[in-house]
């Protein structure tokens, strides 16, 4: 939705209008949706997918005579100029923001383990930890959902290990409210006790208490660059438009204190 909006905002700003349909993937009604769409005389075609991922694109879009970007996905093919969040760089940064701040026992809370962003998160949260020589400890990386109750029941079970954390980097936010509360509810005081990093910046993110630290998925962003790409100038032959990453800026606010030891 905030892609969209974004779009939305670059081709009003154009003088152009935006028409949106949800395919849901519906391999029957997408291509018809398309064909409507381009009877009514598109001058365009964004296509777009909720998560991101790799796709195989449809047939029918290399038929088109008419541009194709994509949003939030890409081909392994490069035949469309796409756009993506910078995932890696996301979990990285996010992790390093804790290790800047003197934190060694990092947890991280993953998302499903079959998607793309939560795969690239965990990437960026090893990555980060091996550029500053910390050892990977398989015990510090717990399952979840993007739940609420997935970052609650994570959060119990990182706190019964014998050495606990000192930072747990949720690879969403919603799954740092869970956090917040299993934290709470074992008497320990956020930053003081335990830092929490966030992860997509949910306008819950600056209602929690205190403040979530988090880092900002670029959906308006990479909806604008999707519009600004059909006054780009068209690329001879296939396979030459590189994937673009759009960085995921760390929001700092007051969930994350420096590291000084347990009393």
């Amino acid at each position: 939705v905030v892609a969209i909006e974004g779009a939305r905002q670059a081709s009003w700003n154009a003088g152009n209008v935006l028409l949106v349909a949800q395919t849901m993937g519906d391999a029957v009604m997408e291509p018809r949706a398309i064909s409507a769409l381009t009877r009514r005389g598109i001058s365009a075609l964004i296509y777009m997918t909720i998560f991101t991922r790799e796709i195989t694109a449809p047939d029918f879009l290399y038929g088109l005579d008419i541009p194709v970007i994509l949003l939030n996905c890409y081909t392994t093919d490069y035949a469309f100029p796409a756009v993506v969040p910078s995932e890696i760089a996301g979990g990285q940064s996010s992790t390093r923001h804790l290790i800047s701040h003197g934190h060694r026992r990092i947890a991280t809370i993953t998302g499903e383990p079959w998607m793309q962003a939560a795969q690239d998160r965990l990437k960026g949260y090893r990555r980060a930890l091996a550029t500053a020589d910390i050892p990977f400890d398989p015990e510090l990386v717990v399952e979840g959902d993007w739940s609420a109750s997935a970052g609650y029941a994570a959060t119990v079970k990182l706190l019964a290990l014998k050495d606990r954390p000192t930072a747990i980097f949720c690879q969403n936010d919603r799954t740092a409210i869970g956090c917040y509360e299993a934290l709470k509810e074992a008497g320990l005081h956020i930053p003081q006790d335990i830092s929490v990093v966030g992860y997509d910046d949910e306008e819950i993110a600056r209602h929690l208490f205190p403040p979530l630290t988090t880092s900002i998925l670029p959906h308006m962003a990479m909806g604008q660059w999707a519009i600004e790409q059909l006054e780009a100038p068209a690329v001879a032959g296939r396979g030459r438009y590189p994937i673009t990453k759009l960085e995921c800026p760390l929001v700092e606010r007051e969930s994350v204190a420096t590291f000084r030891g347990f009393a």
